[in-house]
């Protein structure tokens, strides 16, 4: 099994920090469209929470990756996906390529104060007309004696409005586009930043989410991580992560939507019997049971293998690609089961409904997880495949 005696203790001690510290307030935070990020990300810095993985000496607890994984699936106990969502950018975002690749200054003055929850992180990589195509980005960095000259834009930045810094991906040069990319650590307050508007969203209400601009932000160079040109490098081994993480963090909250569904088609009585009796429904709740036991076991295996060192590339895409998928079933057979209950806001499944839809789309769309798993598969077109 993944998780030892340590685990469990750690699970349990985040699950009692969720329920003092999170779950009171989320109905309130839902409604203002933000929750207090710095407030919340201190308190969780101080029980050690936000840098389980990260170096001993910047103020981590050294654990390996499947401490994250706990964290990850315990986070899912939280009744929305905004909060964790935030939670997950400030630990396993925007900062992995930090702690690993970055120097011993970007260290104690950026990731540092992340783990203790005194600064909020953000990761600046999507654009209008780069989402899933990350080699598309347009924003830039021109060198400039000691600094970098930053111009571009970025969209749906999640903790976009309170964030203290972003490891933004940008162009250092114009040469191939996996190569001329690099990541840097860009302070919210350089003048130039310019918080164009807070979005509106479909779910996820209580996470912000920002368009920004950047217009001539002026970097030290050695806000750099790692070498110049390997940006892209970066991103994607931090990508892995992501969604390994993002394939955590959905398993407790889909094993609600469906514990809860029994729950409420037991007690409700249609036609004289409860409605959880008719077979088209227990069957149903049976299969979506099972298919989130697959996915935990998909999700372990892919993370058992990466705390082993191993590439785990192509799991990693189809624990994510499952997740995203599963959790937009899921979701949409309980609330059918709600009937007009279902349409209600004051419903969790609804806020479950809303949240659920963007696992399909942040971190990397489905399709680009399919793009992924077929290029491992050697079974894309020849022509795409040597454009790859």
């Amino acid at each position: 099994m993944l998780y030892k005696q340590e685990h469990r203790e750690f699970m349990n001690s985040l699950s009692k920090f969720i329920k003092q510290e999170i779950t009171p307030f989320v109905d309130e935070w839902e409604d203002a469209g933000i929750f207090p990020a710095k407030e919340l990300f201190q308190k969780m810095g101080a029980q050690g929470f936000l840098g389980v993985c990260k170096p001993e000496e910047y103020g981590g607890m050294g654990l390996d990756y499947s401490f994250s994984l706990a964290m990850a699936e315990t986070l899912g106990e939280i009744p929305c996906g905004g909060v964790p969502m935030a939670i997950g950018v400030q630990t396993d975002m925007a900062t992995p390529a930090l702690a690993r690749f970055g120097s011993d200054y970007v260290k104690e003055n950026y990731l540092r104060p992340a783990i203790s929850g005194d600064y909020v992180a953000c990761i600046g990589v999507s654009e209008p007309s780069a989402g899933s195509d990350v080699a598309a980005i347009k924003s830039n960095a021109r060198s400039d004696g000691d600094d970098y000259v930053i111009n571009g834009q970025k969209m749906w930045i999640t903790n976009g409005t309170q964030a203290d810094f972003m490891c933004m991906l940008v162009n250092t040069s114009d040469g191939p586009i996996h190569s001329s990319k690099s990541l840097i650590i860009v302070p919210m307050d350089t003048p130039g930043i310019t918080v164009a508007k807070k979005l509106d969203k479909l779910g996820m209400r209580s996470s912000d989410t920002a368009q920004l601009y950047f217009e001539d932000v002026r970097v030290p160079k050695r806000n750099i991580i790692g070498e110049e040109g390997l940006g892209f490098t970066y991103q994607m081994l931090q990508f892995q992560e992501e969604r390994l993480w993002a394939a955590g963090n959905a398993l407790r909250s889909l094993d609600k939507a469906v514990d809860d569904t029994i729950s409420y088609t037991r007690e409700r009585q249609v036609f004289g019997k409860p409605l959880l009796d008719n077979q088209v429904i227990h069957f149903r709740l049976a299969e979506l049971k099972t298919e989130i036991e697959c996915l935990r076991s998909l999700t372990y295996r892919a993370v058992e293998d990466y705390v082993a060192g191993e590439n785990v590339t192509m799991m990693a895409s189809m624990a994510k690609l499952k997740a995203g998928r599963l959790t937009r079933e899921v979701n949409d057979a309980c609330l059918q089961y709600y009937g007009g209950m279902g349409f209600m806001n004051e419903t969790p499944i609804t806020r479950s409904y809303r949240d659920g839809r963007l696992a399909s789309i942040g971190g990397g769309a489905d399709e680009v997880m399919l793009g992924i798993i077929c290029k491992l598969m050697d079974t894309l077109p020849k022509q795409k495949r040597n454009q790859k």
